[in-house]
């Protein structure tokens, strides 16, 4: 992923300068893709920033983020990146707060790209839910299909961390095997 910073996602030129110079860094280390996202105040797609930088990506696939959710609409932010080209997915809870609960936009972005962007939902999906988005019948998932679990250190100052809170500011998160294999053979199971 590309990102100067966390916080929003309207960048400065400066700023864009920098995502340009960490798109080199990947592909002359041979990365396969970028993930990037970039929105303009009033929560459209920053077309003219992120035509820069897919130019600076091409040729690897480029996924447009969850940025994507905080745009003003699905609909039109779809047709701004699809106006742009380059762009081979956009992940996206469908602008809910999670993709399960957001199956009827995400149908309708499906519909919308027509196959000509991948749609890749993320945000929400587990063993529990992926059951809502198999008859969407997507090509690709997005899940951290993980858990925290208690970190090693012995020693922890009292009252300072870093933000995260809860098993966060001690803790480790990791990929738990069963909870992806658990949303694999669901999905396998309606393939």
């Amino acid at each position: 992923m590309v990102r100067p910073r966390t916080g929003d996602f309207l960048y400065t030129d400066e700023e864009i300068n920098v995502m340009i110079e960490d798109i080199q860094v990947f592909k002359n280390h041979g990365v396969q893709g970028i993930v990037l996202g970039v929105l303009t105040s009033d929560g459209r797609v920053d077309k003219e920033r992120t035509k820069r930088l897919v130019d600076a990506c091409l040729p690897l696939e480029i996924c447009f983020h969850r940025a994507f959710d905080m745009t003003r609409d699905a609909e039109e932010a779809l047709h701004d990146i699809l106006s742009i080209g380059g762009i081979t997915r956009i992940l996206t809870s469908g602008q809910g707060t999670s993709a399960p609960a957001s199956t009827n936009v995400l149908q309708s972005l499906l519909r919308i790209a027509g196959g000509n962007i991948t749609i890749m939902p993320g945000s929400g999906i587990n063993g529990k839910t992926i059951d809502s988005l198999v008859p969407l019948r997507l090509s690709e998932i997005h899940l951290s299909g993980g858990d925290w679990i208690e970190g090693g250190m012995i020693f922890r100052r009292e009252g300072m961390g870093m933000g995260v809170g809860g098993k966060g500011e001690w803790g480790v998160f990791v990929t738990n095997k069963e909870k992806v294999k658990e949303v694999k053979e669901k999905v396998d199971g309606h393939i």
